[in-house]
């Protein structure tokens, strides 16, 4: 049976394609941001299918988390870098909200989500989401946070100063340029809590570190990670 959203879907799409991301090939009915094939291309982990996985491992002796996982790997040639760089530089959320929620029934389905209490996405600084008008972590558990039922808060984690580029940082200037970088401004709402903790994109793991410090500070708060992608094997 044929609804009036697909029709004008179909209607939009003869006279104003919309263009896959990844290949540039016209998206059809049902597709978003991706076209099937690229979608089904992207290399993916499956983190959340193996406790000790090489994210959880990359913590050790770190912070202690739950269990950790990323939807798709990222390196420069990988699908997902385009995609991040395009939610982040050019006002597309609607990637972050599409992958968060794919990511999220898998995330649902696996059981990964099970016994959390909520998402925390990790702050962005506040003049940087003035600018760009949202932030991107957020977008992405709001699109998790449809099929796993769970509330999204950002109003846990807090940023209380700005850091510089991490881009070109190793890994222990990178944790120097994050540390005491966070706080929790209602530690009593997360106190004794599961949390999950939301990124885009992890490399070093020092922001997700700091995130992890900064929220296990309220007493009792354990937390686990997700993000839409991780480096194969995160830089030191």
């Amino acid at each position: 049976m044929f609804h009036i959203k697909d029709i004008a879907d179909d209607f939009l799409s003869l006279f104003l394609p919309r263009p896959c991301l990844s290949c540039g090939i016209h998206l059809v009915r049902g597709e978003e941001v991706l076209c099937t094939a690229c979608l089904l291309d992207m290399a993916r982990t499956d983190y959340h299918l193996r406790r000790g996985n090489m994210l959880e491992q990359a913590f050790w002796g770190r912070c202690l988390l739950e269990r950790a996982a990323a939807f798709s790997v990222y390196n420069r040639g990988s699908r997902i870098r385009k995609l991040i760089h395009l939610l982040k530089y050019s006002g597309r959320k609607d990637i972050g909200i599409m992958l968060g929620g794919l990511y999220g029934s898998v995330l649902a389905e696996s059981g990964f989500t099970t016994g959390i209490d909520m998402i925390v996405p990790v702050p962005l600084d506040p003049a940087r989401e003035r600018r760009r008008g949202y932030n991107q972590s957020r977008c992405i558990a709001e699109g998790i946070a449809s099929h796993c039922g769970l509330p999204v808060r950002s109003d846990i984690l807090l940023r209380t100063g700005r850091s510089g580029s991490q881009t070109s940082r190793g890994r222990y200037e990178r944790w120097e340029n994050v540390e005491g970088l966070f706080a929790v401004g209602r530690p009593g709402d997360i106190a004794g809590s599961h949390v999950l903790l939301v990124d885009d994109v992890i490399t070093t793991g020092s922001t997700v570190e700091a995130c992890v410090t900064a929220l296990q500070s309220a007493g009792g708060v354990r937390v686990s990670v997700a993000a839409l992608a991780a480096a194969q094997k995160l830089t030191v």
